[in-house]
């Protein structure tokens, strides 16, 4: 009960008021469905460009898959299963298929499922009627509309009934990506439709927006929780702003200082994006993190170039986004990705890891270090293991995270970086960091690590200040590389082995007290894992080494 009350005090302390009483007020308050008739419909005064698609979802008319998982949805109460994921049927109401790849060839069904769902999900009832899957439902229903589909009487008006609803349930009390969810649906709506509610629903939602785009998107361009997957969903959200806004400049005119400002930060956003990929093009995993959730950043770049925007990045060499904290070094056949950043801003840490000075690496276009991903959201061991230390590639000390995360999205004591230093002398680049999250254990340890990259040769050296028992350095391997121990490696460093893949060998080495070849598994998407292996560096007087060579 102790160690509860601890960990509810170090989370509760850093939430603003408004999450705490909005959380009350969002439990209590129920608003009745407002059924009057629908507003009608704006004119628009430009075609609506093609989005980024997403990955097919609609199997048939009653089959789909979310999640790499299969389900046929038959019968009316399948739409609020006790027996399916929560999260698999949150996308069950998004209506992600209504803009994925190939569409156009599922009309019909798109229209069914529409008429279908009206049908089976009153208002105000089920899973469908929470506020997140009904903005991002509000959203994709416009979208297709806007593509050239119509939405008949039924469709316009249930659609009004769930943008009402949608006004007396905003997430104020989660703030972050939620929120923004909840404005950005209000400004399709206001849009899409005419009139004095409409123009209100502008209102509302651009006042948000206005607030939340300054604080959400920081100077970099990169999104405040830290997550590249959660940025390349508000990069898209930012790409759909604009495209409606091309589309609707009259009902937007009255806001059009802030709206010219969007393609600067949309650009900037692009460049966060591209540096914080891998060469084979799909984002790195920090934080929550998976590959399938947003468009592919290929589809982003595209959808962006389709509205006039820059889709070519060349980033430096070595480029430092100091106001996230990643960092990237590209030089020759290596591109390193670095975790020297906040786990995200201190009242929204649910899609935290903990994974400070975490990194990932990629050669000849290959990941080669990876961090373990993101398979599953929601309570569990799996997913406290997939948040924990222990599964990316960093260094724990005593057994203990280096940020307390708890309970699938909370987190109380965290690491916060220092002495951040990236220096370029040559061909090579050395990058220093530092973080305090175990100066809460009683030997009030530091952990600062520093990585050096040549042309043919990678280091990590990491150093452990204070007291400890046991500090961990892990090494995870992306599962196409075969990785062999052969014992000694000489006095400098004791330990060495093999790495392989496709006709390329890289040789480790380390200097560690032990070094051994653990088994484990990758999480490239959600519902998928793959099968890799970590090095476990074991150190016991206050430095590791880990060395690959090509």
């Amino acid at each position: 009960m102790f160690r509860k009350a601890q960990l509810y005090f170090y989370t509760l302390r850093y939430l603003k008021p408004v999450q705490l009483w909005g959380r009350v007020w969002f439990r209590l308050w129920r608003p009745k469905p407002d059924l009057r008739p629908a507003p009608a419909v704006r004119r628009s005064s430009r075609a609506w460009q093609t989005p980024a698609a997403r990955r097919v979802s609609m199997l048939s008319p009653s089959c789909f898959r979310f999640l790499n998982v299969e389900h046929e949805i038959p019968e009316p109460a399948d739409w609020n299963s006790l027996q399916l994921p929560k999260l698999w049927l949150y996308n069950l109401h998004y209506f992600d298929d209504l803009s994925a790849e190939g569409a156009a060839s599922r009309v019909e069904w798109h229209r069914d499922l529409i008429i279908r769902w009206i049908a089976e999900n009153p208002p105000g009832q089920g899973t469908g009627w929470e506020p997140y899957p009904l903005s991002l439902r509000i959203i994709n229903w416009i979208k297709w509309a806007l593509a050239g589909n119509a939405l008949d009487e039924v469709a316009r008006h249930s659609l009004a009934v769930q943008v009402r609803i949608l006004t007396q349930r905003l997430e104020r009390h989660l703030l972050g990506n939620h929120l923004f969810a909840n404005a950005k649906a209000l400004v399709f709506a206001g849009c899409y439709f005419e009139g004095d509610e409409a123009d209100a629903w502008l209102r509302l939602s651009m006042g948000i927006l206005n607030r939340e785009i300054p604080e959400q998107i920081l100077a970099d361009g990169g999104h405040f929780e830290r997550s590249t997957m959660y940025h390349a969903l508000a990069y898209e959200d930012m790409l759909d702003l604009l495209n409606l806004s091309n589309v609707f400049p009259v009902a937007l005119s009255p806001w059009q200082r802030y709206v010219s400002s969007w393609p600067d930060l949309i650009v900037k956003m692009g460049n966060w994006l591209y540096a914080m990929s891998h060469p084979d093009g799909e984002i790195a995993f920090f934080n929550d993190a998976a590959i399938g959730i947003a468009p592919s950043p290929s589809a982003l770049f595209a959808y962006a170039a389709r509205l006039g925007l820059s889709a070519v990045f060349v980033p430096d060499d070595v480029v430092h986004l100091k106001p996230s904290g990643y960092i990237r070094v590209s030089l020759g056949p290596a591109a390193l990705l670095i975790d020297a950043a906040p786990i995200g801003p201190d009242y929204l840490p649910g899609h935290a890891h903990a994974d400070t000075l975490s990194y990932e690496l990629s050669l000849f276009g290959q990941r080669v270090v990876v961090n373990s991903g993101t398979s599953r959201y929601g309570l569990g061991l799996e997913r406290e293991w997939e948040r924990s230390t222990v599964a990316h590639s960093t260094v724990e000390v005593d057994g203990q995270d280096s940020s307390e995360i708890w309970a699938g999205f909370r987190v109380a004591r965290r690491a916060y970086p220092f002495d951040i230093s990236v220096v370029r002398d040559g061909d090579t680049v050395m990058v220093e960091a530092a973080h305090g999250g175990y100066r809460r254990l009683p030997g009030r340890v530091v952990h600062r690590r520093r990585w050096i990259v040549h042309a043919t040769r990678f280091e990590v050296l990491d150093i452990i200040e204070g007291e400890f028992a046991k500090a961990i350095s892990r090494v995870y391997f992306h599962p196409d590389l075969h990785i062999t121990k052969v014992g000694a490696g000489g006095m400098k460093y004791p330990e060495a082995g093999m790495a392989q893949w496709q006709g390329h060998r890289l040789d480790w080495q380390s200097e560690a007290a032990t070094v051994a070849v653990k088994p484990s598994s990758w999480a490239p998407e959600f519902g998928l894992k793959l099968y890799n292996v970590s090095l476990e560096l074991t150190a016991s007087k206050g430095k590791v080494v880990f060395a690959l060579s090509w």
